[in-house]
């Protein structure tokens, strides 16, 4: 009772906590407040449905409702066109007391700015007082949609037919460069958008005056009216200049307050959000309205502002469905301490708040079904990344804080009165150096144990220099042992000792497998055998070890690579009854080897597969995690390469074979506990095809947003988690658990993850391969293989070397485009940078594999061991 209190305590304290960040986050905008009417704005009474291109527009009675709301805000409003229904502004707008500006909108499309003309003209013949100002195009020669001439005859057309004043819109430097166009016009119509041209929002205001006193200095006597000035409340940065609401409510605050104390008339654009500009000026251009499309406020313009109103809804959301995760690992978690669970509390609610954070950003923003979809897959990845994070929190919470372990073997000693059962011991081997094996025989005739036959199995050696020296030793080494030579044999190694199976003797208990380069210790089979008095073991398993760690930088940060598995993950399922079961130094209790179905020919990791099929038998299983006996490790970057992918894709097998056990059923053949262990053994291996699944869809959206960076959307926050975070997370968890439970240094650890980062494609192809293909055959982990040129190293690691290239390339690419000089673009250059990093890895792995032979010889070498 007391320690489920005390884990309600450390819930709601991380949930408070959880919420008071939230908050913090959200704290309301202290800003200058406006509380007087406003000017005037631009207003475009499109609605979120519409585009420009489209036949349906805003109705006449949208249009009144859209006025009825601005008045008493503001002064005025100012038209882009007279088409589409628009012509009916200035009398919907005088019933509002609302003054009118009324603009043609004047483009490459000569039939139309005839209509847009003459309506214009019609327009201005009104007897309206209200419609003060007439405008001939906007941003007309920004664009260069006609030639100057053709827009000053425009506006002399119109001035001569009509007594209200008349200009056109163009941006501060076009008017500084056209003195010919100001003298045609009776004001100046200038557009100051300091966000369009990079500007911090702090110096926004600052830089619009800077340029208004220009053109006043530049044009004396000249009336000048801001006819566009503005920031948009969302969007990607441009340059240095980010959209967002607290710049946008701190921009306008600022500079309405400052225009009216300098009697400046300006139009604040836009009255209403317009989704449809997002094609034409990219994601901030749907953001510039004080409104939303939906007509709602974005934010009051006196008193505070909160740049997520709706963020205790989110926080609350967030908070929930933490407590409903730290629910499902913790509460079946009673031997983890309670610092363990505050620290894998408080990565939950981290966690969980960056999905709600991104899912807010995108709840906020105008989709389309296009942008829905990218949405939707986006956060399903950062839900897939989060229980990656989740499961590999929890690894580090038992691992550091876990109470005393009530599943810690160690090798036994038999009494005098211990019956020995009979051992066989199958040695399975294929196209093996001669001299390897010679070392693993000598070494099994030394073994101290009674009862014991040793079969090896030669399977599809072709040459008979390579098997017959073998035979010779089995026969020299006398009748404990048996070779068998086995041609065209089917079924790879799971065939072989298959058939040993059969020649097994009738009267031995218990199958013993080990790999044919391993050199056991003589008393591995008196510690280990003792434990099937249990009749319920089906399986006892010791750990892979190596004796040839010191022949190379390049092996020694392999060897400690391996021994994190060993010495970390095993040990830990061990707790739980949920080891894997590896191929070497295994071994098997015959009646149950022969019950589940002897050894799987169609997966090429028929010992882990076998090994679960001993769990749904209802087996229990032993792991003693001291040393027994030691092989070799790869000698080539390709080796080490070919055997995970072997691993991977068998386990992708095996997960196809199996699903069904893994389902949370009552049904189960498997307990909870080794369906998670089984589930979180693979998980890691899948968060490395999701890491490549990220670099793909990252280098796509590079070369998109490179070939169009305005209009494009870099979804750096979206990224960052599945990426970044769990990077950093996956480096620090391996650093961390590394010095806890791995007896070596901090620089061994660091090359253990050096090498273990340089495996992420091979990872990652072996999981997709695996998952999407089958009858991938049997893939041999050459020993003693001479090593090869750089050249041919390169070629092993070409499709890493590719993705190095293109990351790289895009990162330059990136730092020299000035459009993302800016936080979203450095992030997306961090994002970049570190799904770089496993490729760089690969290549410095290799160059490390290689240098031996640039420099000193490798200590033990294939020529060595023929002597």
């Amino acid at each position: 009772m007391k320690r489920k209190i005390a884990v309600l305590f450390v819930v709601a304290l991380l949930v408070i906590i959880n919420f008071s960040i939230w908050s913090y986050i959200n704290n309301p905008l202290q800003l200058e407040s406006w509380t007087k009417t406003t000017m005037g704005v631009t207003y475009d009474p499109m609605r979120k449905e519409d585009t420009q291109t489209g036949n349906t527009y805003p109705s006449e009675a949208d249009m009144d409702k859209d006025l009825a709301l601005l008045a008493d805000k503001v002064h005025a409003v100012r038209t882009y066109s007279m088409l589409k229904g628009q012509h009916k502004i200035p009398e919907l707008a005088a019933k509002y007391n609302l003054n009118t500006t009324l603009g043609a909108w004047i483009d490459g499309n000569l039939e139309k700015n005839r209509q847009e003309i003459e309506t214009l003209i019609e327009a201005g013949r009104q007897n309206n007082p209200r419609i003060i100002r007439l405008m001939v195009g906007n941003e007309v020669l920004l664009r260069n949609d006609i030639p100057k001439a053709a827009l000053i005859e425009y506006i002399r057309e119109v001035k001569k037919r009509s007594w209200r004043p008349v200009s056109t819109s163009e941006t501060w430097d076009i008017w500084l460069k056209n003195p010919d166009l100001v003298a045609e016009v009776d004001f100046i119509a200038v557009h100051i958008l300091p966000y369009w041209e990079g500007i911090p929002a702090e110096d926004a205001v600052d830089y619009v005056f800077s340029r208004y006193h220009e053109l006043q200095q530049t044009y004396p006597g000249k009336p000048i009216i801001i006819t566009e000035v503005g920031w948009p409340s969302d969007g990607q940065p441009f340059k240095h200049a980010t959209a967002s609401i607290s710049n946008q409510a701190k921009f306008l605050r600022e500079f309405i307050n400052r225009a009216d104390k300098e009697s400046v008339n300006y139009y604040i654009v836009e009255a209403f959000d317009q989704p449809w500009k997002k094609s034409i000026e990219g994601s901030s251009g749907a953001y510039w309205g004080i409104f939303n499309a939906d007509r709602q406020p974005k934010y009051p313009m006196n008193g505070d502002v909160l740049t997520m109103p709706a963020w205790k809804n989110w926080a609350v959301g967030a908070a929930g469905f933490s407590i409903v995760l730290m629910g499902l690992f913790l509460f079946t978690r009673s031997t983890l301490k309670l610092p363990g669970i505050l620290f894998f509390g408080l990565i939950v609610n981290l966690a969980v708040s960056v999905i709600f954070w991104s899912a807010s950003i995108g709840a906020h923003q105008y989709q389309t079904n296009l942008s829905i979809l990218f949405w939707g897959l986006m956060i399903l990845m950062q839900i897939m990344a989060v229980v990656i994070l989740l499961i590999e929190s929890l690894e580090i919470a038992e691992v550091i804080w876990h109470k005393k372990t009530a599943r810690t073997f160690q090798p036994l000693k038999p009494s005098a009165e211990f019956k020995y059962p009979k051992v066989s011991l199958h040695l399975p081997i294929h196209n093996e150096p001669p001299m390897m094996v010679r070392e693993t025989l000598e070494a099994l005739a030394k073994v101290d144990y009674p009862n014991l036959e040793v079969l090896v199995m030669d399977n599809n050696t072709k040459d008979p220099a390579v098997w017959e020296p073998v035979r010779e030793d089995c026969e020299r080494l006398g009748p404990m042992f048996r070779f068998f030579h086995l041609e065209n044999w089917p079924g790879f190694k799971a065939g072989a000792i298959n058939h040993a199976l059969e020649q097994t003797a009738s009267d031995a208990e218990i199958i013993a497998v080990i790999d044919s380069d391993y050199v056991l210790s003589p008393d591995w089979l008196k510690c280990m055998v003792p434990y099937f008095d249990n009749e319920n073991v089906g399986f006892v398993q010791s750990p892979q070890d190596y004796r040839d760690r010191d022949e190379g930088l390049f092996k020694s940060f392999c060897y400690w690579e391996y021994a994190g598995f060993f010495n970390i993950g095993m040990v830990q399922r061990n707790e739980y009854n949920a080891i894997i079961q590896h191929g070497t130094m295994t071994m098997i209790r015959k009646s149950a080897l022969l019950e589940v179905g002897k050894w799987a020919e169609w997966c090429i990791c028929e010992d882990s597969e076998l090994g679960l099929r001993l769990y749904e038998a209802g087996y229990d299983s032993v792991y003693v995690k001291d040393s027994f006996g030691r092989g070799v490790m790869p000698d080539t970057m390709s080796g080490y390469m070919t055997q995970r992918f072997r691993w991977v894709y068998g386990a992708m097998q095996i997960i196809k074979g199996h699903w069904r056990s893994f389902l949370p059923s009552k049904n189960s053949p498997l307990t909870a506990a080794q369906r998670y262990y089984f589930i979180a053994g693979w998980l890691p291996w899948f968060s490395d095809a999701l890491a490549l699944l990220f670099t793909t869809a990252s280098l796509i959206l590079t070369a998109v947003i490179l070939s169009d960076p305005i209009h494009s959307e870099l979804p750096a926050n979206v990224f960052l988690l599945p990426t970044v975070g769990l990077f950093s997370f996956k480096i620090l968890r391996g650093l961390w658990l590394y010095q806890a439970r791995v007896p070596c240094s901090v620089w061994q650890s660091l090359g253990a993850a050096l090498t273990g980062l340089s495996l992420t494609h091979t990872v990652a192809r072996g999981t997709v391969q695996g998952l999407f293909t089958s009858g991938k055959p049997f893939m041999r982990t050459p020993k003693f293989e001479k090593q090869g040129p750089l050249f041919a190293g390169l070629m092993t690691i070409r499709q890493e070397l590719f993705l190095l290239i293109l990351l790289s390339s895009g990162i330059a690419a990136m730092c020299a485009t000035e459009h993302f000089d800016n936080l979203s673009g450095k992030l997306w250059i961090a994002v970049l940078s570190v799904q770089m990093v496993p490729y760089a890895a690969a290549l410095l792995t290799l160059l490390i594999s290689v240098a031996p032979n640039y420099g000193r010889k490798s200590k033990r070498t294939t020529e060595e061991l023929d002597k």
